[in-house]
C-alpha cells in the first residue's frame, strides 16, 4: 500500500495575534518571532497513512510545496514514521491558490507514481480553504472523499466514515482515490528519539518546476485563478457596563434591569 500524504508548512495557528503582521499591499500575513509548523490537518492525515502502513506495509511519502521550507519543521513527518519526503521548493510556487497549489501537487503526484492512496488534511489553518484536496482529485481524474474519520482498507477499495453535519456516512470508494482527513481521525502521534534520528538522516529530495514538467507560469502567483481583494485583522472591541450599588441585592437588581433593557431576559 502505497500512500502519498500533502502537507502545508502554515504559521502557528496558536501563535498569539500579536505575533502576525498584515502586509496589506501585498495581501499577506507575516510572523515575528515565532517559527512555522507543519498544518495541524496536515498531521492528522499522515496519522491516517501510518496506521494504514502498519495493517497494510508499504511506503508512506511526504510531499509539501512552499519556499524556504525548514527542514526541522518538514521532517516532524518523517519523525513521525514516514519514509520518504518530497519538497516542491522553489520561487515559482509562491503565492498560488488553492487551484495552482493542487496542479503543482498534481503533477509531482503523477510524476511520483506508484501509490494507492492520495491523502491531504481537511483543510490548511492558514486559509480555511479545504480545496486543494478535492482539486488534485479533479485533476488527476481520481474519486475523492472528503472529511475522513475512519479509513478501512480493503483488497481494491476503502470503507470511510465521512464526517457530517448530522453524525457521519460510510462511504465506499474504489483505489486509487484522494481522500482528505479530518481531526476525528485521532490524534497524531509524538515522534519518538528513534524516529528523530532516523528522519536526520534522510535527505528530502527537491523538485523544481521543471523537475515536474510544468512552466513556472502554471504554479504559483502566475497560476492563481483567484484573487485576494482585502486581508486584514478583524477589530474587536468591548464595552464594559456596571451594575452599580449599595449592596449585592442592590447590585443584582441593577444588574436584572439593565439584561432587560438589553431584552436579554
Amino acid at each position: 500500500m502505497n500512500i502519498i500524504v500533502c502537507v502545508k508548512q502554515v504559521i502557528d495557528p496558536e501563535a498569539p495575534p500579536a505575533s502576525f503582521k498584515i502586509d496589506a499591499a501585498n495581501n499577506k500575513a507575516e510572523m515575528r518571532g515565532i517559527p512555522p509548523v507543519i498544518d495541524p490537518y496536515g498531521e492528522f492525515a499522515v496519522e491516517a497513512a501510518l496506521r494504514i502502513k502498519e495493517v497494510k506495509g508499504g511506503r508512506v511519502t511526504v510531499l509539501s510545496l512552499g519556499v524556504n521550507l525548514l527542514r526541522e519543521v518538514v521532517k516532524k513527518t518523517l519523525a513521525m514514521g514516514a519514509d520518504e519526503l518530497i519538497l516542491l521548493e522553489d520561487e515559482a510556487y509562491t503565492g498560488g491558490d488553492g487551484y495552482a497549489t493542487a496542479f503543482s501537487l498534481a503533477m509531482a503526484i503523477k510524476k511520483k507514481g506508484d501509490y494507492n492512496l492520495i491523502l491531504c488534511g481537511r483543510e490548511a489553518s492558514d486559509t480555511n480553504a479545504g480545496q486543494t484536496g478535492a482539486a488534485i482529485a479533479e485533476i488527476l481524474g481520481l474519486p475523492c472523499v472528503t472529511l475522513a474519520r475512519k479509513i478501512e482498507v480493503g483488497n481494491n477499495n476503502l470503507i470511510v466514515e465521512r464526517v457530517s453535519s448530522v453524525g457521519y456516512d460510510v462511504v465506499e470508494v474504489a483505489l486509487p482515490a484522494v481522500v482528505t482527513v479530518s481531526n476525528e481521525i485521532g490524534q497524531p502521534r509524538y515522534p519518538t528519539i528513534k524516529g528523530i534520528m532516523t528522519a536526520k538522516k534522510i535527505e528530502p529530495i527537491i523538485w523544481k518546476p521543471a523537475d515536474i514538467g510544468i512552466e513556472p507560469s502554471k504554479t504559483g502567483a502566475a497560476g492563481r485563478r483567484t484573487a485576494v481583494n482585502k486581508l486584514f485583522q478583524p477589530v474587536h472591541e468591548g464595552k464594559c457596563e456596571m451594575a452599580a450599588g449599595e449592596t449585592p441585592e442592590e447590585m443584582a437588581v441593577n444588574l436584572a434591569a439593565k439584561l432587560r433593557e438589553a431584552r436579554i431576559l
